[in-house]
């Protein structure tokens, strides 16, 4: 298996689209960074003000700490396209190039073929998450330097002390490998169906965004159905910022992403050996 997942990362990484995330990463969040840099107290004076109203505030807090954390503020909106745009094309990719049947009739299973496949996906988004912290973390903390973390939460303002910053963001980052390999799920599910890799991509970031833009309207119906989002849980990375540490609500979300996974994994396992290849 893990020969076969090699294999896998190879034919990812063997594609021009597979590095567009990892240079759309690069290029904007040093942007992002310099930006701050030069006008970063407009992004803490709204935040602070009333802290400053009845404390003094002494060190930096425009630093590459608060830039990571506005930056993962997007990550439902912008990194899930990068991870379709590469998952999207893991089996609709084989369809389009006519490699199916030379895939199959190899001494090797349908269900071995499909694991290796989805965990290089995985392997793939992990490695996007893992770059998306380097650039925000250590490219962030470079130009703007390191101080306390300013955070507005529905507890109010928090301040988080310097050594008390760097767990939390890994394990956020870590949160959000698993709420982005759900966006990979989908993708992959999309592609076991269809014969194009258009149509996954596009069809992943449509039902994203409708489930963004039904999450926000106020209306009780909506409302309701909301826990049933699967975006309703990718942004609970949050929660590792909060005090007291809401560790239950965590395992929760991180419980139920990952039987979003498994259940992706598993249908598209399911409709992949029951797929009949001609070509």
């Amino acid at each position: 298996m893990l020969t076969l997942i090699q294999i896998e990362l190879y034919k990812i990484f063997k594609k021009w689209r597979t590095y567009i995330g990892f240079i759309a990463i690069g290029l904007l969040i040093p942007v992002i960074h310099i930006a701050m840099y030069y006008s970063g107290s407009d992004a803490i004076d709204g935040r602070a003000e009333s802290l400053q109203s009845s404390f003094m505030i002494v060190g930096n807090l425009v630093n590459g700490y608060l830039a990571s954390y506005l930056i993962m503020m997007s990550l439902v909106v912008h990194i899930p396209f990068l991870i379709a745009l590469v998952a999207g094309d893991l089996l609709a990719g084989e369809a389009t190039a006519g490699t199916y049947r030379m895939l199959i009739t190899r001494p090797i299973s349908r269900t071995q073929i499909i694991t290796s496949k989805f965990l290089a996906g995985i392997i793939y988004t992990f490695l996007l998450i893992l770059w998306l912290a380097f650039t925000s973390i250590v490219v962030g903390s470079l130009i703007l330097g390191t101080g306390e973390l300013l955070v507005v939460n529905d507890q109010g303002i928090i301040v988080f002390a310097q050594n008390d910053i760097l767990w939390r963001f890994a394990l956020a980052y870590l949160y959000a490998v698993l709420s982005m390999s759900v966006v990979a799920g989908v993708a992959f599910l999309l592609s076991a169906l269809v014969e194009n890799a258009i149509g996954p991509i596009i069809a992943t970031m449509a039902l994203i965004i409708v489930l963004l833009i039904m999450s926000t309207i106020p209306v009780d119906f909506l409302k309701s159905l909301k826990p049933y989002f699967l975006t309703s849980y990718m942004l609970d990375w949050r929660l590792f910022f909060t005090d007291p540490f809401e560790l239950t609500e965590i395992l929760k979300s991180s419980a139920i992403l990952l039987a979003h996974v498994i259940s992706f994994y598993l249908i598209g396992l399911v409709m992949f050996n029951r797929k009949d290849i001609l070509t």
